[in-house]
């Protein structure tokens, strides 16, 4: 139900509390836990973390994405929007789309791979040196030997250079959303 009244207190503190909620886990996540992790933790115990962490981050990321563009839609009606209150509409709705996919597509994939990776390395006696980019000889030479490691590595780069593409335009957004609705406190 649209309305073109002026949202109460407790819907604007609600909007704002989810974009700053999905703004910091994206900037957690994506940036401080990873460094800290891949510095102190050995390689298979960091892929354990990030394949539980990263679908829940995911997935409650999408459920922000959604509640946001929802509650600045019920307040915006499409009758009532002057062009950068639908530019506003649009940059939640793609935020809402890529998450999604992300979540249910790229982040998923990528989990399943690396546990496949993970039982292959085990099996060779790797996965438990200190920080992704040690002992990359080793991890080298076990692509040239074993094709299934090859095809499953040359994947998972795929799908995490698309989950972090994903991950980048769903931050530009939410910048762009906290930027304007700084501009817009007032009116939300």
């Amino acid at each position: 139900m649209s309305t073109d009244t002026e949202p109460t207190v407790t819907v604007k503190l609600l909007q704002l509390v989810l974009l700053s909620s999905y703004w910091g886990m994206q900037i957690w996540v994506t940036f401080i836990s990873s460094f800290v992790m891949d510095n102190h933790l050995n390689r298979h115990t960091y892929g354990f973390i990030q394949s539980r962490l990263v679908p829940f981050y995911l997935h409650l990321g999408s459920a922000c994405a959604f509640f946001n563009l929802t509650i600045y839609a019920v307040y915006h009606p499409s009758d009532l929007l002057d062009e950068r209150e639908a530019f506003q509409i649009f940059i939640l709705f793609v935020s809402v789309t890529v998450s999604a996919v992300n979540a249910q597509w790229f982040g998923q994939m990528t989990s399943e791979i690396m546990a496949d990776m993970h039982l292959i390395e085990q099996a060779c006696g790797l996965g438990q040196d200190i920080g992704l980019s040690s002992n990359r000889e080793a991890y080298a030479k076990l692509c040239e030997t074993d094709v299934k490691y090859r095809h499953l590595s040359s994947r998972l780069w795929l799908y995490r250079l698309l989950s972090s593409l994903c991950n980048l335009c769903c931050i530009g957004c939410n910048f762009y959303s906290l930027c304007y609705m700084a501009e817009n406190l007032s009116k939300l």
